[in-house]
């Protein structure tokens, strides 16, 4: 079943036919401004909860398989089980607001402040094929749903606040390309930001380069942000990294990218996983610095992580300080990303929902790559 987040107002007023108007409000409200199921809401009678509890429609869409928790207790991941037996997994990471080392340098965040970030997948598998990449070395499976997208924010939402912390950022980075499963995702954004009130500029979409959905997000009303997986900036490198760069290469890329910095007046941002002897060299970053300054765009650099499948090794701490540095010579606003999670497999590209990697790589699908 697709789960209560996949049913719209007007769908529970139907189930609640019988009830006063007001159920309605007191049912919505509960799962998007508690993530409460609506049997758990003392404020409903006993036995219009027990009716609910037993309504097929209203069940989870997602089953817990395995929680798992790095030794700071600050970063979980959930591997779920969807009613078709696919599988996907959402990482949720707090940072407390104190002062960590970061490949050997001191970060943190503002003084005293704390934030916690949900990264939710948006397809199970992925059908983009990056190769360093452990969920694109599993190939697609489906689409999720936009219920299925909603209650994992949802989930972790529950779980932040039973744990004193408050989910203020979700980042539409899990498994697969939210713009290759574009309708699903923004009808997710839509609910995200007005239903369970999160700031339209606290939602962060990640994509690998799919122009087309970069055209489209630029003429939307709310104004989210958006983080290009770029990793190479010449179109050689970046087709051998990036498969999809051979259908949108980087000139079109670049130019969608210019367009939705235009309309939406916002803050682009690179992602760039930094490969030993890959694209961590001087003429990368100058190549990098190049399309960062012309876009004004902010790089996240990220040390790249293991998987079982890509053999390369990541930038040593020192090289990804020597990186950071030259393009910060060369006038770019450049971070290096602080690792969560490395320990049980819920950093980034490492989320594959599985124990085991098919050796042959999916190829990027029609049904992939549109609606």
């Amino acid at each position: 079943m697709p789960g209560p987040y996949e049913l719209s107002r007007d769908a529970f007023a139907s189930v609640l036919a019988d009830q006063p108007r007001y159920r309605v409000d007191q049912v919505w409200d509960g799962l998007h401004r508690l993530g409460r199921w609506p049997w758990e809401l003392t404020n409903l009678p006993r036995d219009l909860r027990a009716r609910l509890e037993r309504d097929e429609a209203l069940q989870p869409a997602l089953s817990p398989v395995v929680v798992s928790s790095d030794s700071t207790g600050e970063t979980l991941k959930w591997l779920w089980r969807l009613h078709d037996g696919a599988a996907v997994e959402t990482v949720l990471m707090h940072y407390g607001g104190r002062e960590r080392a970061v490949d050997g340098e001191r970060a943190s965040d503002a003084a005293g402040r704390q934030r916690t970030t949900v990264c939710v997948s948006t397809q199970a598998g992925c059908a983009m094929a990056c190769g360093f990449c452990a969920t694109g070395q599993a190939g697609f499976e489906r689409h999720l749903t936009s219920g299925e997208i909603v209650e994992q924010v949802m989930r972790a939402w529950r779980e932040s606040a039973d744990r004193g912390w408050r989910l203020g950022n979700v980042v539409f980075m899990g498994m697969g390309e939210p713009l290759a499963n574009y309708d699903r995702v923004w009808a997710a954004v839509e609910r995200l930001h007005g239903d369970v009130g999160l700031s339209a500029r606290h939602l962060t979409i990640s994509t690998v380069g799919i122009v087309p959905g970069i055209a489209r997000l630029a003429g939307e009303s709310l104004p989210v942000n958006l983080a290009v997986s770029l990793h190479a900036a010449n179109d050689r490198l970046r087709d051998s990294l990036v498969p999809i760069n051979r259908r949108y290469p980087l000139a079109t890329l670049t130019d969608a990218c210019a367009s939705y910095v235009e309309a939406t007046g916002r803050r682009l941002s690179f992602e760039w996983a930094l490969i030993d002897g890959v694209n961590d060299r001087p003429s990368d970053a100058g190549e990098l610095s190049g399309i960062a300054r012309r876009l004004g765009a902010h790089v996240n650099l990220i040390p790249l992580n293991p998987t079982p499948g890509y053999a390369t090794r990541g930038t040593s701490a020192a090289g990804v300080r020597q990186f950071r540095e030259r393009l910060t010579d060369l006038g770019v606003n450049a971070t290096v990303r602080q690792n969560r999670g490395t320990s049980i497999d819920a950093a980034c590209g490492q989320l594959r929902a599985a124990h085991e990697i098919p050796v042959t790589l999916s190829p990027p699908t029609a049904a992939a790559l549109s609606d």
